[in-house]
């Protein structure tokens, strides 16, 4: 017999991932009411709708901004979507804030990892090959696509770990805002400022400072 979802566990999946309501009674009935099964079920079923939506073009969305630290830090991020409408959706707003909180956080370097130069990703496995050391051909590969998998965890923005909710990446976030809003959702570009940054900074010895300071 076909499993039926209740109204409690369709509202604890909903409330659990923001999937709307008919997404979260198929997600439970095709994994037996079982919750972190249907959590998956909705992930991966997002990731395909998003596929789907890849071709289509998204030129509308909004610049979001967040400053942090009383404004030592601060960020704008062009999130698109396809129409004026979606950009207004109250989830399309909180995925903008989020992700512009999240590059004050994290700091990125770009946006996605085909942004990457060619010859940055040949150094970076140049020098982790050498750093690996003496092993089979075959073994090296493997070792240093793990290390460039982390390398663009760490620099780009799409495979970081969200930082406020550290089960899914920043793509993962836009595909389910892609499945729950029903447009395409791209992340354009980001510009991220802090005060000082760059700039050649004196260093005293903390020594000597004191003895400036008595006399000494």
């Amino acid at each position: 017999m076909a499993y039926t979802a209740t109204a409690k566990e369709i509202s604890e999946l909903r409330k659990a991932t923001d999937a709307g309501l008919l997404e979260c009674k198929k997600a439970l009935e095709e994994s037996n009411g079982n919750q972190e099964k249907a959590v998956e079920w909705l992930r991966k079923n997002s990731a395909v709708k998003a596929e789907k939506k890849a071709t289509r073009i998204a030129a509308a969305g909004t610049v979001f901004n967040y400053v942090h630290l009383g404004g030592k830090i601060a960020v704008i991020v062009e999130v698109n979507c396809e129409t004026d409408f979606a950009a207004k959706n109250e989830k399309f707003q909180e995925l903008g804030k989020g992700i512009a909180m999240h590059i004050a956080a994290t700091n990125p370097t770009y946006v996605r990892s085909s942004e990457v130069p060619a010859e940055i990703v040949a150094k970076e496995k140049e020098i982790l090959m050498a750093q690996i050391g003496n092993k089979p051909a075959a073994v090296l590969e493997k070792i240093a696509e793990g290390k460039i998998a982390k390398f663009y965890e760490e620099n780009c923005l799409e495979n970081m770990l969200y930082v406020k909710d550290d089960s899914k990446t920043i793509m993962q976030l836009v595909q389910e805002a892609t499945a729950t809003i029903g447009e395409k959702i791209t992340i354009r570009r980001f510009a991220r400022f802090e005060v000082g940054e760059g700039i050649a900074k004196k260093e005293e010895n903390f020594a000597e400072e004191v003895a400036k300071m008595t006399g000494k």
